[in-house]
């Protein structure tokens, strides 16, 4: 019995429309709607179990797309029963941030049209063991930090509150151990005399269970001609490292433990200092933004190499083509356009700095975190060069290096998405006020116009003829 618990797997979906809340799949309802129970070992004798030997699987989407037509609100995954708290937890953190775990979640993910044609064979059942031994681990290891076992008082030597890192959007990733998605200010002393620097700072659990605050300060330059863990780089290396960040191969380290292995190098472009990731933790998907990958790209990528995929399709539906390559400060693989962009003669994409205030509004950092993502936002309450506040959608323009503010959504109605142009309306307040125009009939207002305003007021107007009467008046010569 125990030996047929463990071949069996549980199917869990994730619902888009619930914030990715994840449920385990029990069967189907009469109306044909999905049956579900909350993904707990208490409810395991609810779960639709699928055997490696059974047909479970294939009969519940057969009867699936029966009833739905694919719907892209809802993701399946498939994990051991046995592993179903944790796993649970694992995919619903890798959700919060779909693009960057990709890789990681199409390990798991159940495409239901591709079931019910599947074919099992010995490579694919001996993929299919790494990737549950690899889940096994990370649910074994991964859990958030409990802020019980944090020493805030090493934060504040720093200059650093909790305050600080929750409103800058970077607790949230601190916690996950990970490094600061931004950069932070920070000023500890040195015999006295504070030393501010700016950081990206991170957690790690040091020998006697005590967590240590790791800083990565900002370095002026990466130093590539130093010795690297043994080795040194070559003029290729270098080369790569400049252009794109990443050494563009795997690289045999050795640590000072003396075990040798082979590694990805990149640099992070925050602090310009040299990352590694291990070459056996990274696991290369079959399929990058609906594009099936040949072989020859995934050995490209699994190599440190760049890999260029053509036909790829964003989150706004738009389809594109860049170098895909792993990055091993980001953890994943990563998007490049330079090269491509010069192929086709097309300008490269220029880097758009996201900071926390836009036009005298503060971004959240869901919403800084969504233009990283090239997502649009709408920011209400900014002001334009003359103070007048406006509405506006925004997103980046990477040829440009700027932001468009658009009126419309170019998500949702792509027809209408054109920068903004004021209508009749308003046209008099942008040419006075932002773009510096003089027009015949407000030419001699001093202060800026109002929202829709094209005419001088009353108080504008005496003011304006004021003014005149006393020019008129210094012109004239009193006769005796």
């Amino acid at each position: 019995m125990e030996e047929t618990t463990k071949d069996q797997e549980v199917l869990l979906v994730a619902n888009k429309n619930e914030s990715n809340k994840i449920s385990a799949v029990s069967g189907m309802n009469k109306d044909g709607s999905i049956k579900t129970s909350p993904p707990l070992q208490k409810n395991e004798p609810d779960f639709l179990k699928i055997n490696k030997q059974g047909n479970a699987l294939e009969n519940f989407f057969s009867n699936f797309l029966r009833q739905y037509d694919s719907p892209t609100h809802l993701h399946f995954f498939k994990v051991p029963v046995t592993m179903i708290e944790n796993a649970t937890q694992i995919l619903q953190e890798m959700l919060k941030n779909e693009k960057v775990n990709k890789p990681f979640l199409d390990q798991y993910r159940i495409d239901p049209a591709s079931v019910t044609n599947q074919v099992i064979n010995k490579d694919a059942i001996q993929e299919n063991s790494e990737k549950q031994a690899d889940l096994k681990e990370r649910s074994q290891k991964y859990q958030s930090i409990d802020e019980s076992r944090i020493n805030w008082e090493q934060f504040e030597k720093l200059g650093v509150t909790r305050e600080m890192l929750e409103k800058s959007g970077n607790l949230n990733a601190i916690l996950n151990w990970q490094k600061s998605p931004g950069l932070i200010p920070i000023s500890p002393k040195f015999d006295g005399i504070p030393l501010r620097t700016d950081a990206r700072l991170s957690f790690r659990e040091m020998p006697d269970g005590n967590l240590s605050v790791i800083i990565n300060a900002v370095r002026k330059e990466v130093n590539l001609d130093k010795p690297f863990y043994g080795i040194r780089f070559t003029n290729e290396d270098k080369k790569n490292l400049k252009a794109t960040g990443n050494a563009g191969r795997l690289i045999e380290i050795a640590p000072k433990s003396g075990e040798k292995s082979l590694v990805f190098v990149s640099v992070d472009k925050l602090t310009n200092e040299l990352i590694t990731l291990r070459a056996d933790k990274v696991r290369i998907p079959d399929e990058i933004k609906g594009v099936k990958l040949t072989e020859e790209q995934k050995q490209n990528l699994r190599q440190g190499k760049a890999a260029t995929i053509e036909g790829m399709t964003g989150k706004n539906g738009r389809v594109f083509s860049a170098d895909v390559q792993v990055n091993a400060n980001k953890r994943a693989l990563e998007f490049q356009f330079s090269s491509l962009a010069q192929q086709n003669q097309q300008p490269a994409q220029r880097e758009v700095r996201i900071n926390k205030h836009l036009l005298g509004v503060e971004l959240t950092p869901e919403q800084q975190q969504q233009l990283r993502e090239d997502c649009t936002i709408h920011v209400t309450g900014m002001k334009d060069p003359a103070g007048q506040p406006f509405n506006a959608y925004v997103r980046i323009n990477h040829e440009k290096g700027k932001f468009d503010f658009l009126r419309w959504n170019p998500d949702k109605v792509q027809s209408k998405a054109k920068e903004i142009t004021p209508s009749a309306k308003f046209q008099t307040q942008v040419a006075v006020n932002a773009e510096g125009k003089t027009v015949e009939t407000v030419k001699n207002i001093q202060q800026p116009l109002r929202s829709g305003q094209s005419q001088p007021n009353e108080n504008q107007a005496i003011n304006q003829e004021q003014k005149q009467t006393r020019r008129t008046s210094k012109g004239k010569k009193i006769g005796i």
